[in-house]
């Protein structure tokens, strides 16, 4: 059983009690600072808010609950129907030259071992950790119980026609060929196998 920690937020857009959906996405950041950004962005008005967080070290933070959404995609639709969980990663990375750590889009460093792999114009991502992997397996699977979805999950991140009509859990990069989340680092034939046998380390 994971650690789980309560933050619920006051910003939403609306509830609804029936979801079909759970969308995999990733902060773009390191935990801390994406909190912060959702606590006082637009003077802490920002209602772009997943239901779920997953740090690194395993830690599910809820910040909606299940029946509420926020405007966290531009799609009505989406938003109502879909539980949002959102990964700890800093996504896509850069070499900086001359020095042994890498950097994201906004600068915060990373000095592990990269993923590597050309994807979307793309070649270097932040790893997704073992728990983290097995934790977001199990909160979905849970939410899968609960809300009685199709427990099919898309076991890749290439973009899909209608993807929206797709029930079960599906990650933010099945929308558009644009989005980088979650990465080729995230390692979806273990992810598929948890959900599957529900076995949770």
């Amino acid at each position: 059983m994971f650690n789980l920690v309560e933050n619920i937020s006051t910003n939403i857009a609306g509830k609804q009690k029936k979801k079909n959906q759970i969308i995999l996405t990733h902060t773009s950041r390191d935990v801390e600072e994406y909190l912060m950004s959702l606590k006082y962005r637009m003077n802490g008005k920002f209602n772009r808010v997943p239901h779920y967080v997953v740090s690194k070290d395993g830690t599910v933070i809820k910040l909606l609950k299940d029946e509420s959404y926020s405007n966290y995609f531009q799609e009505t639709d989406i938003n109502r129907n879909s539980i949002i969980v959102c990964l700890e990663n800093l996504g896509w990375l850069e070499k900086v030259p001359l020095k042994d750590y890498y950097t994201n889009w906004i600068g915060n460093i990373y000095k592990g071992v990269p993923y590597e792999k050309k994807w979307r114009d793309y070649f270097i991502w932040d790893p997704y950790t073992e728990v983290q992997l097995s934790t977001t397996a199990e909160l979905c699977l849970g939410v899968i119980k609960e809300h009685k979805m199709n427990k099919q999950c898309v076991g890749h991140n290439t973009q899909i026609d209608n993807i929206e009509k797709v029930g079960g859990i599906v990650s933010h990069s099945n929308f558009n060929k644009t989005y980088t989340d979650v990465s080729p680092a995230f390692n979806f034939e273990k992810f598929v196998k948890h959900i599957k046998d529900e076995q949770f380390v």
